[in-house]
């Protein structure tokens, strides 16, 4: 039986893995009513159920949420992308069907529900949990420490003997390091949905046995979710009255783009929806100056569409990953959501970002002083890597030769566990709260 579960709680999905026969590590392995999966989405659905008692809620986490939701529209709450609220001091919880839920209220749920889902593959006992943390949390203001202290509460209400941390690139660079046969200084830049993280570690084999030198750490709170904040903005945000105006007091006035920033965190707008500003917008229909479109933005947010659009733009944005030209199709803005999008434009629309993420790689051989020479293998993990834009951030500076991929959903989870059944466990790990 493993020691170590190693747990890559992320913002789009979320692997658990533990060391199996040999030094090999296999993904835990859920079964839902959606099927069997060793990836989950992180995502919890909601629904009342009288049999299970007036109070009770049937709860879902991962594919099973999604496919609850799509099949009980006005009935399912549903909560996606949760580890994007860790580190907001903002948010204070979200009530569901009348019951206040905390962040780690929301974490333990979901991560008790894949428990439920794993059954016989759930190790037990464990000895300990190392669960990644990204260098820079993602969000406004985010404060880590909150971040953390959440974390710890929702992990010790598992009853994990030993709660560990590590940073999530730290994870994902030594499951790319336990093959190098050779010494070498390793730059990881893993891009997820809310984070870009890059680590620089020196990795040294000293009979038979790897060792490390951490050599330093960077990251900016801008990854894939902000690449759909961009994209929702400019493609889809138009169609339901950003621009647009309103009549008060005999005036004509801009109608607030705030309400389209929350939007476009497609992510959060089952938190918009329920907020004063949710019921100012509504409001704001009467006097709109074209009122078709708020309407149309009302019915998106009321429908809960979020999922919907996530997924029309994730597979806009993966075609433009190979085709210079691709089609946006979002069913709910009828002919308005049929769109051709050109990469040129989308790569115009994130430069702000992609630029905030090469300083963040900057900064880090900046202030380590390495140069670019001397960085002998550069890992690129998680799905924000696919973008052609992001790709080129590194193959602008490092030889063809040096770049390598792979493991893009699993590595940080493996490489926790890894690092969970070292007797050097503490060479690894961050402090956890105070």
């Amino acid at each position: 039986m493993a020691d170590a579960l190693g747990l890559d709680f992320g913002t789009t999905n979320t692997v658990l893995a533990q060391l199996g026969g040999g030094s090999e590590t296999t993904s835990i392995t859920f079964k839902s009513s959606a099927g069997s999966a060793d990836t989950m989405r992180t995502a919890l659905s909601f629904m009342q159920d009288p049999q299970l008692g007036a109070t009770a809620l049937r709860v879902e986490a991962g594919q099973a949420a999604i496919r609850a939701f799509i099949d009980n529209p006005g009935e399912c709450r549903f909560l996606q992308s949760i580890k994007s609220f860790a580190a907001s001091p903002l948010f204070q919880g979200t009530f569901v069907h009348g019951r206040k839920f905390q962040f780690e209220d929301l974490m333990e749920v979901f991560l008790k529900r894949l428990e439920r889902y794993a059954g016989d593959n759930w190790p037990s006992p464990v000895k300990r949990i190392v669960t990644g943390r990204p260098v820079h949390f993602a969000g406004s203001n985010p404060d880590p420490a909150l971040a953390m202290q959440r974390y710890n509460e929702a992990l010790t209400r598992l009853g994990f003997p030993e709660l560990h941390y590590v940073y999530e690139p730290v994870a994902a660079a030594f499951y790319f390091a336990r093959n190098l046969e050779h010494d070498a200084t390793v730059l990881v830049a893993d891009f997820g949905g809310g984070t870009s993280d890059y680590s620089l570690i020196r990795f040294e084999r000293e009979a038979g046995r790897i060792r490390a030198l951490p050599v330093g750490h960077s990251g900016v709170g801008v990854a894939g979710d902000q690449f759909d904040a961009c994209f929702i903005d400019h493609v889809v945000a138009p169609e339901i009255g950003k621009g647009s105006q309103f009549r008060s007091f005999g005036k004509q006035l801009d109608v607030p783009g705030s309400y389209y920033t929350n939007f476009s965190r497609w992510n959060q707008l089952s938190i918009f929806k329920t907020t004063k500003e949710y019921s100012a917008l509504k409001a704001l229909v009467r006097q709109a100056v074209e009122p078709d479109k708020l309407e149309l933005f009302v019915d998106l947010i009321e429908n809960d569409e979020g999922y919907l659009l996530n997924q029309a733009v994730s597979a806009t944005k993966m075609a433009l990953s190979s085709d210079e030209e691709a089609g946006f199709r979002f069913a709910p803005l009828g002919k308005a959501g049929e769109k051709s999008v050109r990469r040129s434009d989308f790569e115009t629309w994130i430069a702000a970002d992609l630029a905030r993420m090469t300083a963040a790689l900057d900064d880090v051989l900046d202030k380590t002083d390495t140069p670019v020479s001397a960085v002998d293998k550069v890992f690129l993990t998680g799905g924000t890597s696919f973008v052609p834009a992001v790709r080129r951030i590194f193959t602008e500076r490092f030889a063809a030769d040096r770049i390598e991929t792979g493991g893009e959903l699993i590595s940080i989870a493996h490489g926790l566990a890894l690092i969970g059944e070292r007797d050097d466990i503490e060479q690894w790990t961050v402090p956890g709260p105070d």
